[in-house]
């Protein structure tokens, strides 16, 4: 396991799918993690743009969803936090993030 230290807008955005339900959303992801030897699992999060219907989502109250990155990885569940003051949601997860992050995964 690598210990990736650095800040998702380091990252450059990746293309991936929100799935909420029967409903897939196009969402682009800038994520960072790290293993959290506490708890032994890996934790990653960051931020993602989405269109208003993801906005419309977490103002709902809708947390838990699942993204969808690499084609090889079947989607993986992760939690909405908050919209910050540009419009971008943060997004936290737990586990095998949806896609290879820089600097290695678990």
């Amino acid at each position: 396991m690598v210990l990736v230290s650095t800040m998702p807008e380091d990252f450059p955005a990746v293309k991936a799918s929100l799935v909420d339900g029967d409903h897939s959303y196009p969402v682009e992801l800038r994520l960072s993690g790290h293993f959290q030897p506490i708890d032994g699992r890996f934790h990653w999060g960051g931020r993602m743009s989405a269109g208003p219907e993801v906005v419309a989502l977490l103002r709902s109250g809708r947390r838990d969803v699942l993204l969808a990155g690499a084609a090889d990885r079947p989607p993986v569940p992760a939690r909405l936090a908050e919209l910050d003051p540009w419009g971008n949601i943060r997004v936290t997860g737990v586990g095998p993030p949806p896609f290879d992050l820089p600097g290695g995964d678990p």
